[in-house]
């Protein structure tokens, strides 16, 4: 028998071969895992041809390293064909590998199949050679050889079938993985080569007239080819799990970005409490159950009592975290009632849904809901107070729809707030009444102007004590087509709720200016005309404009005009106030501080006001007698008058006795039913 030797250098390349290849088909199963369709078809070709690649390059190399002392060679087409079943042998072990489930009868049959091909490759790549005579084999390690290729081939199947996702460690398993699959192929081989004999005298056919590829050639040939094709398997498997671990980072900052948008879309952006199109979800999903299950659910509608007061003098960032603290008091007195529901709607306005077993439980619920609120909240050394009006609207008998429910629960509120505040009230219908006709003067009024329903009435304001005249005061009535005559304090609350009073206060002073100078124009002696400005009005940033703007269209001058604000008004905030009144001081306008001796006046203030006039309310001029409190009052605010240069007038003067103290105690001007009741422009010309 001819012996051989082997180049141990050349048997740790294929050693080196074996592993390598086997942690690319590796790689390669996870890379077909990952994807679908015409890309896990691509991976699987790339792979197969990779890995069959890898198992006939380290068949070839182990071969180079076996040196017998004939000449040695290898038929072209017969190592190519042991190629083709490498190729063909990983394919499928890819495929089976790559599939959703691999069963024990299935990997044993897929090992049977692998196991076979690489066998197979292995000794049609010996029949290469075209030994003469032919190899002669050893029967029982001919059998180990197909043995430890089966085995080795279930291993690599069940090895790629569970490392073919990928996570955090897998590339580490994968190594290992190859390691030992690179041992498992490698002792295939040698077995295999331990198994071949050959007699005395035997001769390499492939090698005789230069027919077959000599190993030099082959060598190269095997070196370059393989590590090209396993060097660019690996690179592109590399940068392949690199795109597709951008894609799923992108995947999971997508998925992180729209659950943070469904959650905004679904929540207050301050408080985080759940919005009112979430509150509208879980009402509609609270109805079904009481619908099904006969449960029974209430509807706290809360709004806070001073909060809008607190937002103008301290300003929003204030009350925003006032209202910060109040969402996590109501939130924590609702603390582990999984089942209920602490909403937002928007502003100063809270929703609370919950289940009971009787309305007693809401009113339980709304007791301890107001003794939170109640209690003090410290902000920048500033204690805060402020307390909440509920209502409450109990499903079934107050309503069966989420509409109705709120709307019902909105009206007891404005109940317990027409109460006195700091209450609680369930539904009753007589609310619903007041409601709908509020609503409905709401909506007759946002057409009241295009439809020409209001005009100006004019009440005389004369010279102490019974003229000449010096004015005339201008003041709104509304011609509602079924109430009639609808006098201000009806309709000016709703119109500074809605914003009406914006356009209707522009209308005012357009209408005001122009019958100034139709009567000027007729030849009625009218000095001037005074204006009432709402404290939204006052506040707009476009009112110097608009007064600028209706002075110049109706050629009043300035002086002519005068703006009534009331004192609360000016001394809402101060300093923003007498930046407006100055401005409007400087269009030439006259200022007049109504209601004067209801507010709380700071003389510092009041001297900076650039005012040419207080008017008395008529509140101390009701019950005015003299030595009386009242008329010692008046007798302050005309001495202050006199000190700040302004003339002061009373209103609300309607008998003779009132005029004649009035007059007495040093008022300039008086104005009331006693000397002139408000009337329409026609009537009030002739009165001139």
């Amino acid at each position: 028998m001819l012996v051989g030797s082997y180049n141990f250098v050349l048997v740790a390349v294929s050693y080196l071969i074996a592993a390598f290849a086997s942690y690319v088909a590796l790689d390669m199963a996870g890379r077909i895992n990952a994807t679908r369709g015409a890309v896990a078809h691509g991976w699987l070709a790339g792979g197969a041809i990779a890995m069959g690649f890898g198992i006939w390059s380290m068949h070839f190399v182990g071969m180079l390293a076996f040196k017998l002392p004939i000449p040695q060679g290898y038929d072209l087409a017969i190592t190519l064909y042991s190629l083709l079943i490498a190729i063909c042998s990983s394919a499928y072990a890819l495929n089976l590998a790559s599939g959703a489930h691999l069963p024990p009868s299935r990997l044993a049959v897929g090992a049977l199949i692998l196991g076979s091909g690489i066998a197979a490759m292995h000794y049609v790549g010996m029949a290469a050679m075209q030994m003469q005579p032919g190899i002669d084999y050893h029967a029982g390690w001919l059998l180990l050889s197909v043995v430890i290729a089966v085995a080795a081939a279930g291993a690599a199947l069940w090895i790629a079938f569970a490392l073919r996702s990928e996570g955090r460690g897998v590339p580490y398993a994968r190594l290992l993985a190859a390691a030992v699959m690179g041992v498992a192929v490698v002792g295939m081989h040698y077995t295999g080569m331990a198994a071949a004999r050959f007699p005395e005298g035997s001769i390499c056919g492939a090698a005789l007239g230069g027919s077959g590829i000599s190993p030099t050639w082959l060598a190269s040939l095997v070196g370059a080819t393989t590590f090209a094709i396993l060097g660019l398997a690996l690179v592109t498997s590399i940068l392949d799990r690199r795109l597709q671990e951008r894609t799923a980072q992108l995947g999971e900052s997508l998925q992180k970005a729209n659950q943070e948008l469904t959650y905004l879309a679904l929540h207050d952006t301050l408080t985080k409490l759940p919005n009112r199109l979430l509150l509208r979800d879980r009402m509609e999903n609270a109805i079904r159950r009481a619908v099904r299950h006969g449960r029974r659910f209430a509807v706290l509608f809360i709004d806070l009592d001073g909060f809008k007061a607190i937002n103008d003098v301290y300003g929003h960032a204030t009350g925003d975290r006032l209202l910060l603290q109040i969402a996590r008091r109501l939130s924590e007195v609702l603390d582990g009632d999984a089942d209920d529901t602490l909403a937002r709607l928007g502003g100063d306005e809270f929703v609370v849904l919950m289940e009971i077993a009787a309305p007693d439980d809401a009113a339980s619920l709304a007791e301890r809901l107001m003794e939170a609120v109640a209690q003090p909240v410290a902000l920048d050394r500033v204690e805060l107070h402020v307390t909440t009006s509920i209502g409450i609207a109990i499903f079934g008998p107050d309503g069966t729809s989420e509409r109705e429910l709120l709307a019902n629960a909105d009206a007891a509120m404005y109940s317990a707030k027409d109460q006195g505040r700091n209450a609680y009230c369930f539904f009753e219908p007589s609310m619903n009444q007041g409601a709908h006709q509020q609503l409905a003067m709401i909506q007759d009024l946002r057409r009241a102007l295009s439809l020409d329903q209001f005009s100006l009435h004019y009440q005389p304001k004369m010279i102490a004590p019974a003229g000449p005249l010096e004015g005339v005061e201008a003041l709104l009535r509304w011609h509602h087509p079924e109430h009639g005559m609808v006098m201000p304090d009806r309709f000016i609350p709703l119109a500074e709720k809605t914003g009406l009073i914006i356009e209707i206060g522009r209308w005012v002073i357009n209408e005001a200016c122009r019958q100034l100078m139709a009567w000027r124009e007729a030849g009625h002696n009218v000095p001037s005309v005074s204006v009432n400005l709402s404290p939204a009005q006052f506040r707009s940033p476009g009112l110097p404009a608009k007064i600028e703007d209706a002075l110049a269209r109706h050629g009043v001058p300035a002086s002519s005009l005068v703006l009534e604000i009331t004192e609360s008004t000016a001394m809402h905030d101060p300093d923003t106030s007498l930046a407006i009144l100055q401005r409007l001081s400087s269009l030439g306008v006259r200022i007049s501080i109504d209601d004067f001796g209801t507010g709380y006046s700071s003389l510092l203030y009041l001297k900076r006001l650039p005012a040419s006039e207080l008017k008395i309310d008529r509140a101390f001029v009701r019950d005015l007698v003299p030595d009386g409190e009242d008329a010692a009052i008046v007798s302050a605010i005309i001495a202050l008058g006199r000190t700040l240069n302004l003339s002061v007038i009373a209103e609300g003067v309607e008998t003779e006795s009132q005029q004649r103290l009035l007059t007495e105690l040093g008022c300039t001007s008086l104005q009331g039913y006693h000397l002139g009741r408000p009337v329409a422009a026609d009537e009030a010309a002739t009165r001139f």
